[in-house]
């Protein structure tokens, strides 16, 4: 008994259509186009029945036309001591704690100072390094 393999029209990997589907064929242009001489009438009545109080028109309008409003804070300046980046690190919680800094820029604080601390390390390792590395050429 033999087994034989259906063979395909196209090699692996070779489409039959290489050039697709034309854009805007498909069912939902199809849809988008019946409605789109419609739309500025479905708009206003839209606002029509939001003003009328209608809740979920309302929503529709605020959610699809209108883009959602992102919270900001606003900027607070900030003296930090000369010194110690602790003795910074400090000063940012304790203005946090005290409610004249906003929990999310004492955040950022830190990070930013956790980040120049790193920063500092790799360029006291560096200095050391380079100073061994001179020290061990000489002798």
């Amino acid at each position: 008994m033999t087994t034989s393999k259906r063979v395909g029209r196209w090699r692996q990997g070779e489409s039959g259509n290489p050039a697709g589907r034309r854009p805007g064929t498909g069912e939902v242009a199809a849809l988008r186009a019946a409605i789109s001489e419609h739309v500025p009438a479905i708009i206003e009545k839209l606002v029509e029945q939001a003003k009328a109080g209608d809740v979920a028109a309302s929503r529709l309008l605020l959610e699809r036309i209108v883009p959602p409003l992102k919270a900001a804070e606003q900027p607070t300046p900030m003296r930090l001591p000369n010194g110690p980046l602790a003795d910074q690190g400090r000063a940012v919680l304790a203005a946090a704690g005290a409610g004249e800094l906003a929990p999310g820029q004492a955040a950022q604080l830190l990070s930013g100072l956790g980040a120049l601390a790193k920063l500092i390390e790799t360029d006291e390792l560096a200095a050391r390094i380079a100073a061994l590395e001179a020290k061990h050429l000489n002798t």
